[in-house]
C-alpha cells in the first residue's frame, strides 16, 4: 500500500476515517466552551507513543503574552532530524472557547486557561508521531504542539481587570512563533501550520501571518483539521454557535478579528471560516467531516435547543437517527459543501470532506494512519 505524500501535493489527504469519536460530554451553551471532543490521540493503534515535555515561553511575560490567568504560555517541541531537520510543523491545540466573564473565569482554572494546570508531558501521535510507519510524511520534522490557553482560537488583545482576565491570544501566537524562530524555525525549508478544532480555526486565522514570517524561498502551507465551523441553524431554529461566537468576539473587541474579514462582514461573522477561507492567500488544506460530530452535538443539536430530548439518541449515535433527523443532517452536509465550493476552485488549495461522524482526525493515530485505514486509489 503506497503512502499518500501530502507534503506539498494537495489532492486527497491520507487518513483513516469512519470511527465515531468517543468522550463527548453533555453541556449547554455555557458549558459548550469547555468541551474538547477528542482525546490526545492515544488509541489501541498507538499504545506506547512518544511523550514530549512542556516548555514555557519565558520571554512571553514581558510582552504581555499570557494565558487567561496571567501565567506563561507554552508548547511541546520534538526536534527533527535527517531529511526533516529543516522542516517544521506547528500544531495549534484546540479545546472550545469561552464567551462570557463567568465562563472565562471558570476556564482560567483549567488547562485551557492556565499553564499551571497543563499536563507537563503530552503524547505525540498521528501527525505528531515520530514513528515512520505511523506518520511517514512528518515523523522526522520539527514538531510543535502550541498549547491553547486564551479561549478565543489564539486571537484577541484585551483584558478585564475586574475579573483578572487576560485576553491575549494574538500576543501568545506572536510570542510563540518568535520564540520558535529563534530556536531554528527561521531556517526552515518548508513549514506547515496546522490545528485541530478551535486550533483548526486558528490555523485559518493565522495562515497568512505565518507565511509572512518566512522568506519567499520557504515553502509554507496550512492545514485546518475540523475547523470548518458553520454558521448553521440548530434544531430549534436558532443559532447556537453564532450566539456563542458573539460572546467570544464581544469580550475581545476590537482586536480579535482577521483584517481580511472586517469589511464587509459583521464582527461575529468574521469568526466563521466560511467567511475567511476565500481570502486566505497562502495554500490551505481543509480536512473536515461533513457530519462533524462536535458540531452535531454542540451546535446543531445541543440540549438547549432540544429541551424535550428528541435528538438525544441521534446526537450520540447516528444509527438511532430518524429519517427526518438524517435529512436534517444531510442538509448540514450540503451547507458545508456549498461553503467550500468557491474555495475548492483554487488550484493552490486542497480539501478532503468525508461523510464520517468524526472530529479532529489528524492527531488520533486510528484516524491518521493505521493498518486498517480505508484505501482510496491504493493510498491510505
Amino acid at each position: 500500500m503506497k503512502t499518500l505524500k501530502i507534503l506539498w501535493v494537495w489532492v486527497v489527504l491520507g487518513v483513516a476515517f469512519g470511527q465515531w469519536v468517543n468522550g463527548f460530554y453533555h453541556f449547554n451553551e455555557t458549558e459548550l466552551i469547555e468541551v474538547e471532543s477528542y482525546g490526545y490521540g492515544v488509541t489501541k493503534v498507538d499504545d506506547n507513543p512518544l511523550t514530549v515535555g512542556l516548555s514555557l515561553i519565558e520571554s512571553a511575560g514581558a510582552k504581555g503574552a499570557v494565558c487567561l490567568d496571567g501565567t506563561l504560555p507554552g508548547y511541546h517541541l520534538h526536534r527533527g532530524d535527517g531529511s526533516g531537520a529543516n522542516s517544521w510543523l506547528i500544531q495549534l491545540e484546540g479545546g472550545g472557547w469561552c464567551n462570557s466573564i463567568r465562563s472565562c473565569v471558570y476556564r482560567k482554572k483549567t488547562r485551557r486557561g492556565s499553564s499551571s494546570y497543563m499536563e507537563k508531558r503530552l503524547p505525540f501521535t498521528g501527525i505528531l508521531s515520530n514513528n515512520a510507519q505511523k506518520n511517514p510524511d512528518f515523523f522526522n520534522w520539527n514538531r510543535v504542539k502550541l498549547r491553547y490557553c486564551d479561549g478565543a482560537s489564539f486571537t484577541g488583545d484585551s483584558e478585564n481587570e475586574a475579573a483578572q482576565l487576560q485576553f491575549r491570544g494574538q500576543r501568545i501566537w506572536l510570542a510563540a512563533t518568535e520564540d520558535l524562530m529563534a530556536k531554528g524555525m527561521r531556517y526552515a525549508n518548508q513549514a506547515l501550520l496546522s490545528g485541530c478544532s478551535a486550533g483548526g480555526l486558528a490555523s485559518i486565522f493565522h495562515c497568512d501571518e505565518f507565511r509572512e514570517m518566512f522568506p519567499r524561498t520557504t515553502r509554507v502551507k496550512c492545514l485546518s483539521d475540523a475547523g470548518l465551523f458553520l454558521d448553521a441553524v440548530d434544531v430549534s431554529g436558532g443559532r447556537t454557535l453564532r450566539n456563542l461566537y458573539r460572546g467570544v468576539v464581544g469580550l475581545r473587541m476590537p482586536h480579535s478579528l482577521p483584517r481580511i474579514c472586517t469589511n464587509p462582514h459583521d464582527p461575529t461573522s468574521c469568526f466563521f471560516p466560511q467567511n475567511l477561507i476565500g481570502n486566505v492567500k497562502t495554500p490551505l488544506f481543509l480536512l473536515n467531516a461533513a457530519y462533524d460530530a462536535w458540531q452535531i452535538q454542540s451546535s446543531l443539536a445541543p440540549k438547549s435547543a432540544d429541551p424535550h430530548g428528541y435528538w438525544h439518541d441521534c446526537r450520540l449515535n447516528h444509527d438511532k437517527c430518524s429519517p427526518s433527523q438524517i435529512q436534517f443532517l444531510q442538509g448540514f452536509r450540503s451547507q458545508m459543501l456549498n461553503a467550500i465550493k468557491g474555495f475548492s476552485m483554487s488550484r493552490q488549495n486542497g480539501l478532503f470532506i468525508n461523510s464520517c461522524f468524526a472530529h479532529c482526525q489528524t492527531e488520533r493515530q486510528d484516524t491518521w494512519f493505521a493498518d486498517d485505514s480505508p484505501v482510496i486509489r491504493n493510498k491510505v
